[in-house]
């Protein structure tokens, strides 16, 4: 009588259990930031999302509500930038990613130091005219733009990682995710929303990049 013998199941490889409490911050980051200012900005005498940039929920009196996000967000976001490198480390994309992705984080915290100029009516009795860019302000801009450029080349890294396990789809997505975040910050001067739609996309695709490594990256 012969024997059959069955092939082993496997299961896709997991992230190091080390790393999944980093890489857990990495995913809350970005919603969580997004979520304390869309509640900031419906609470806030003033605050007009299609008027005020989101930075400048950190001046006037509940002002440190927003500092604490950017600080928060930007830490986790580091967090998460470590939990990457543990996880993709010796492969595609293992070294810049998370270096670039640690670059964004740190960008919160430089915007939590030096805050963005009033202006638009925000905080309340600001005159509705454009703000005059002082230094803390510029580089506040400064800081959110070499962030948000370092997320789209983490994002373009990403996609060679995501060629090399076969995920298309997500490559194709990664290369596509950056040209719509630049999009909106080119758009800023015309509409704010679509700066803040362009902002949000980045960290919406931070957080659904991180998920998906998490779950599937040894």
């Amino acid at each position: 009588m012969t024997q059959t013998l069955s092939a082993p199941q496997t299961r896709p490889p997991q992230a190091l259990p080390a790393a999944r409490p980093l890489l857990a911050g990495g995913i809350v980051a970005g919603p969580l930031f997004l979520a304390a200012g869309v509640i900031q900005g419906l609470t806030r005498d003033g605050y007009d999302f299609t008027r005020n940039a989101i930075s400048q929920l950190s001046l006037g009196d509940l002002g440190w509500i927003q500092v604490t996000n950017f600080v928060l967000t930007g830490a986790l976001i580091i967090a998460g930038a470590i939990g990457l490198w543990r996880t993709l480390n010796g492969g595609p994309g293992g070294t810049w990613a998370p270096r670039l992705v640690a670059v964004f984080g740190a960008s919160f915290l430089v915007s939590a130091v030096f805050a963005a100029d009033p202006g638009a009516g925000f905080p309340a009795g600001t005159a509705d005219g454009p703000s005059t860019l002082s230094t803390h302000g510029t580089v506040h801009l400064l800081g959110g733009m070499v962030g948000y450029l370092a997320l789209c080349a983490a994002f373009i890294v990403l996609a060679r990682r995501f060629s090399a396990d076969g995920r298309r789809g997500w490559a194709v997505a990664s290369r596509i995710v950056p040209v719509g975040v630049l999009a909106g910050f080119a758009a800023s001067g015309a509409s704010v929303l679509i700066f803040l739609a362009g902002a949000a996309l980045g960290l919406v695709w931070l957080s659904a990049t991180t998920v998906r490594l998490a779950t599937t990256q040894r």
